[in-house]
């Protein structure tokens, strides 16, 4: 009898070609994007969101104010390139890309809302990063991935 091996489906953009490894070797426990990503979803926090959007958080919309410390995080642990599509607003919403591999682990916010992919500005976290308040949050995630993984 064949064992039937399930896969667990997922919500955000990319999940089902998001193969990359592990570059760093601090982070080389976590498998892949989809194992970031269940990783995060035990760290994510009003605290961790973008204060401007700290209202409509809630664990039902845990990656609302989450793209960019998000995808700086993993570009951290898989490399790669942090890019943005432009919001209303100004603000860029952040997702990476690694090789052909582009996935946007933070996509759920948007809900049915279709965005492009294609085309869009590198980011810079020097740029995302000058802002205190978006560093401390980044730099809070990171402490929390490190902790969980080294527990």
């Amino acid at each position: 009898m064949m064992k039937e091996i399930l896969v667990k489906e997922y919500n955000f953009y990319g999940w089902e070609t998001a193969d990359v490894s592990a570059e760093a070797d601090e982070y080389k426990n976590i498998k892949d994007p989809r194992h970031l990503y269940d990783l995060l979803s035990d760290i994510w926090c009003a605290d961790t969101c973008a204060p401007r959007m700290r209202d409509g958080w809630s664990k039902d919309n845990m990656t609302l104010g989450q793209c960019s410390i998000t995808a700086f995080l993993a570009q951290d642990i898989f490399g790669g390139d942090v890019y943005g599509i432009l919001r209303s607003g100004g603000n860029y919403h952040c997702y990476n890309v690694i090789g052909d591999s582009i996935f946007d682990l933070t996509s759920e916010q948007f809900g049915d809302e279709i965005l492009s992919y294609e085309n869009n500005p590198l980011q810079s976290r020097e740029v995302h990063f000058s802002k205190e308040e978006k560093r401390l949050r980044y730099e809070y995630l990171k402490a929390e991935l490190l902790k969980a993984i080294n527990s």
